[in-house]
């Protein structure tokens, strides 16, 4: 019964609270986020803990342990958004920005992960007791991952539609399967430098093949899943059978095959963004069917932004070591996102407004990055917690603050903009 109190209690907070930021005129993304803060084991958590208040223990995440019991909720959400996001890339709209935007994507994301590594390893030598060679060029990796959860929530809340709009989602979609490859090669070798021994299975043919793998696993759940929707004709049945194949891609992109001393993997937002890919290309009908199910995942993308912020770890804060190498990683990060997309853009002859507001609206970070700061903690030992530690740490500075920066860089560029909404109460 707690877990069905808990998603109750994490619901109304961040709805309530998303109320308090349209006041405030900021994203309902950094409400969720800070509501999550909240119920979480470090605030709300902890007044649980005291015996004068254990009842509260029902209604709020009083542990880690706890935040992590809803893993599926992160994981099925992070598949809807992934298949949104990969509805963008119509070959209508690809045929005008698919070039810039394959290569803004790579050049931005090693360009950051090239900035956040110089910044590092200097920042090594000069403190050599902070912070190893080894942490500094994993995070050089990790800084390139940007969150597209985040950046599609923000672009759904404002209805944002312009040049931005339209290059920044594929960008953020190759963002991940850049950083990715990038991950690979730097935690290689890190390894390497730890060891002596370069692998060169696990630093090229395995995050190759799972880029491969999961690419090709979205393309073939969505000509099946094409096919399938032929068979049904009411709007209630093809959405049920929409979110079937989410699910069925999720839960294909969990398996991992061993190959000899490689190993098949896939990532489920690459194979859920080819599965929206495939999708809206081939279907006449995907547009509306779209819409219909953004309308559904509403509640499930709150809850799973309340526990993005439930699962973000104060205690990063106690560490003064963490917080000056935190606040680099931070600001050398934004650094390479902005100009790495500013000078890319530029050379591939991008609007102005581009130009200008693509590093900006690309600064949010979280679960990829956490998932590479994960994988540098199991491998890498002291090097690799403190990986995770400075991920953390960026990840909360980026998550809180970055939703208002990417609507700042959208309605800049004039892809927001103020408009009269019917709304059920009359016009708002």
């Amino acid at each position: 019964m707690d877990i069905f109190l808990s998603l109750a209690v994490a619901l109304l907070a961040g709805l309530f609270l998303s109320r308090l930021a349209k006041v405030l005129s900021l994203p309902a993304v950094t409400a969720y986020l800070v509501a999550g803060v909240i119920l979480g084991p470090y605030v709300l958590g902890q007044l649980a803990k005291v015996s004068a208040f254990s009842w509260l223990s029902h209604l709020f995440f009083t542990d880690a342990e706890r935040v992590g019991s809803l893993h599926i909720i992160t994981e099925v959400a992070l598949g809807f958004i992934a298949f949104s996001i990969g509805s963008e890339f119509r070959w209508s709209s690809l045929k005008h920005t698919g070039r810039q935007a394959a290569v803004v994507g790579t050049v931005q994301a090693v360009a950051t992960t090239l900035v956040v590594d110089v910044a590092l390893i200097v920042f090594h030598f000069l403190f050599p007791n902070v912070i190893s060679l080894s942490s500094a060029i994993v995070l050089g990796a990790v800084a390139a991952a940007t969150a597209p959860a985040t950046t599609m929530m923000v672009v759904q809340q404002y209805k944002a539609k312009g040049a931005l709009t339209s290059i920044l989602l594929p960008i953020v979609a190759l963002d991940d399967a850049v950083g990715l490859i990038v991950f690979a090669i730097s935690y290689g070798v890190a390894g390497a430098l730890g060891s002596g021994h370069v692998d060169l299975i696990s630093v090229l043919v395995n995050p190759l093949l799972e880029i491969v793998c999961s690419l090709l696993l979205g393309a073939v759940m969505g000509f099946l899943f094409t096919w399938s929707e032929k068979f049904f004709h009411s709007r209630s049945k093809r959405l049920s059978i929409s979110v079937a194949f989410v699910l069925l891609t999720v839960g294909f992109s969990i398996i991992t095959i061993p190959v000899g001393r490689a190993e098949i993997s896939f990532s489920s937002l690459l194979s859920c963004m080819m599965l929206g890919t495939v999708f809206c290309n081939i279907c006449d009908f995907s547009e509306e069917l779209m819409d219909r199910l953004s309308r559904w995942t509403g509640p499930l993308y709150i809850l799973f932004f309340v526990c993005s912020g439930a699962s973000l770890d104060l205690r990063v804060f106690k560490d003064i070591g963490i917080v000056i190498c935190g606040f680099a990683y931070v600001i050398f990060r934004m650094i390479g996102k902005y100009f790495g997309n500013y000078f890319s853009a530029k050379a591939m002859k991008c609007e102005l407004n581009v130009q200008k507001n693509l590093g900006i609206a690309m600064f949010p970070q979280e679960g990829v990055a956490l998932g590479m700061a994960t994988i540098a903690a199991a491998g890498l030992g002291a090097d690799g917690n403190f990986v995770k530690m400075i991920t953390l740490f960026g990840v909360l500075i980026f998550e809180l603050f970055s939703p208002m920066l990417s609507k700042f860089a959208l309605t800049r560029s004039g892809d927001i903009t103020p408009e009269e909404r019917q709304s059920s109460r009359g016009r708002a």
